[in-house]
């Protein structure tokens, strides 16, 4: 794991397209509900490709709706290969020709193809209809002729980069192979490897541990926190970035991977050094930590509480809340500690699943607004939560997204207290597809409001009770090995406030 990229945004994943000859291919995909077809041939000496397109536009917000609960939009992939592209489609009303020079530089080649592919996708998606004001066919036209004198992916590249800058959003943008691979990493929870974190030391710029996972390879062969990493496969690592040596340390699962480390507690020491070899497993990566904190009530009686922290929305955010809800109940807690502080968001199916654990009946989880205005709400449906115990959530300017739609819900619904500092502001969701050529592309397709409709974008959410930054710990994550310890905690104050807030609640509940 060595290290991931966090999700930093919410997001609908839709599925890789599927591969297809260098120089025909037909193929169909669905959109939204929509089916489209394309045609596409290309010449092997022809500068000059012509790409044809008869859309027309409809209303999504239905299956905009759908896609959201079901966690992933089915965008497959666009104009792939630049030839004459036939495209039929009912996303749009006008028909559309767009000529432009092809590269014969195949590594600029290969960029081309992933700038139709990203343009078609933005242009049947993305959240403003207008493209911030612009002519989106014609920057198609102009990127192209930028792009044709390149003669590297990485100039080519960054023509892409500036054609979705002028978007006006930042988060509908593109990311490397590299970077796609390490994303799925932070949301899928799985990867094959050793089971530790690195990063570059900032004052040495050598490689250290940061953590090991509990049972993982790297913490039984007796790898620490602060152990400096000198070799990996006897490849010297001077210079080497961290994602680049994370690389070297994930692998099939049965491999084996040999790492030569110095000990962080006796740096300089050259008896210090030592080498292992460790064999990579596959290694599960749980977005959740938690305690139960004992907690003696005003009135003097002894309770427990809960504390879950939510370090992000991957795949497996709502099963292992569930699955930790219910460890809880049979511990005999009373109430629950909800911390979602500095969870950047993740994947919108994650969010609206755990919110679902907190709720019954019908209620509203959140508002979607499409590229055409029209609002719609997302609903429960006979929902039964899992537990009724009071519940305050811990916010701050770290939370945002998918954390802003859970906090938003459970606040709007009067299931939780919010304790913190007012949110990050992110109302909008991305889905996310991945390319021909591995890359990702991040697209903006709808914006949200809370249950109470109110705007969090660049907004935030105000919490109920503030905790002053002088309150709180630094900013580092809590790490529990031992579930059942909470010294990590009792310096944090905003816990402190959160405990009062949940001795409230109790004694409302009690005179009632």
């Amino acid at each position: 794991m060595e290290t991931f990229f966090c999700p930093s945004s919410d997001l609908l994943k839709s599925s890789r397209p599927s591969s297809r000859s260098l120089f025909s291919h037909r193929f169909s995909c669905s959109s939204r509900g929509v089916s489209r077809k394309w045609s596409v041939s290309l010449p092997r000496a022809s500068h000059q490709q012509r790409q044809e397109a008869k859309p027309k536009r409809q209303s999504v917000s239905h299956d905009l709706l759908k896609s959201i609960t079901k966690g992933f939009v089915g965008f497959a992939a666009a104009a792939t290969a630049l030839a004459s592209v036939h495209y039929d489609s009912p996303a749009f009303a006008e028909s559309l020709t767009v000529a432009f020079p092809v590269s014969r530089a195949q590594e600029v080649n290969t960029v081309q193809r992933t700038l139709v592919e990203a343009w078609g996708l933005i242009r049947e998606t993305f959240i403003d209809p207008t493209f911030n004001h612009q002519d989106w066919d014609m920057k198609l036209q102009q990127t192209m002729v930028e792009m044709f004198p390149l003669r590297s992916a990485d100039a080519a590249y960054g023509k892409v980069k500036g054609m979705l800058s002028t978007l006006g959003d930042p988060f509908t943008r593109i990311i490397s192979p590299k970077e796609y691979q390490s994303f799925r990493i932070g949301s899928d929870g799985n990867l094959q490897g050793v089971g530790i974190f690195i990063s570059i030391e900032p004052r040495t710029g050598h490689l250290v541990v940061l953590t090991c996972l509990e049972g993982s390879p790297a913490a039984r062969a007796g790898i620490h926190e602060g152990d400096e990493l000198i070799e990996i496969n006897g490849q010297r690592l001077d210079g080497v970035d961290s994602e680049a040596a994370a690389q070297r340390l994930r692998g099939q699962a049965g491999t084996s991977v040999t790492v030569k480390l110095q000990s962080g507690k006796s740096l300089g020491s050259a008896s210090s050094i030592k080498e292992v070899k460790l064999p990579r497993e596959y290694i599960r990566l749980s977005p959740i930590s938690s305690a139960v904190i004992p907690h003696r009530t005003p009135d003097g009686h002894q309770i427990k509480t809960g504390y879950v922290k939510l370090s992000t929305f991957s795949q497996t955010a709502a099963a292992d809340m569930e699955n930790t809800i219910h460890e809880m109940e049979n511990q005999g807690v009373h109430s629950y500690i909800l911390d979602l502080r500095n969870n950047p968001g993740g994947l919108v199916k994650a969010g609206l699943d755990v919110a679902q654990m907190w709720l019954d009946g019908n209620e509203t989880l959140v508002n979607t607004i499409d590229r055409d205005g029209k609002m719609s709400p997302i609903n429960m449906a006979n929902g039964h939560a899992i537990t009724h115990d009071p519940l305050v959530v811990l916010v701050n300017e770290g939370s945002a997204s998918a954390s802003e739609i859970l906090a938003g819900a459970l606040h709007d619904n009067g299931r939780a207290i919010l304790v913190g500092h007012k949110t990050f502001g992110k109302g909008k969701i991305q889905s996310v597809t991945e390319l021909h050529d591995g890359s990702a592309l991040f697209v903006t397709v709808a914006k949200y409001l809370s249950p109470a409709l109110h705007d969090i974008d660049q907004v935030g959410i105000t919490p109920d009770v503030q905790c002053t930054a002088d309150m709180l710990n630094s900013t580092k994550e809590p790490s529990f090995k031992n579930k059942n310890s909470v010294s990590s905690l009792e310096a944090d104050s905003c816990i402190m406030v959160a405990e009062h807030e949940l001795d409230i609640q109790e004694s409302k509940g009690t005179a009632s």
